[in-house]
């Protein structure tokens, strides 16, 4: 479903159109960002967003890594989602 590549997770349509994006740069030592989520229209309100997060941090965490955010959608999701335990 997605790709992992560096400290980007994204998923591609037929036709190789990236439609769900979500970026984590390190930002400092063991530091990473969720600094942009991308939901193309066509999968809006299937939980998509919720689901690059999900992944993002599954992925970070893997690392060892210590979960940020600036986006705003991520920071909310970090809140109710991820309480204590970032």
């Amino acid at each position: 479903m997605f790709t992992i590549e560096d400290n980007r997770i994204y998923m591609q349509d037929d036709m190789g159109k990236v439609v769900a994006e979500i970026t984590f740069p390190e930002t400092s030592e063991g530091v990473f960002e969720i600094d942009r989520t991308f939901v193309d229209e066509s999968l809006r309100g299937q939980g998509m967003a919720s689901k690059l997060v999900r992944a993002a941090v599954d992925e970070i965490k893997s690392r060892g890594g210590k979960v940020e955010a600036t986006c705003s959608y991520a920071v909310k999701w970090l809140e109710k989602n991820e309480r204590g335990t970032i």
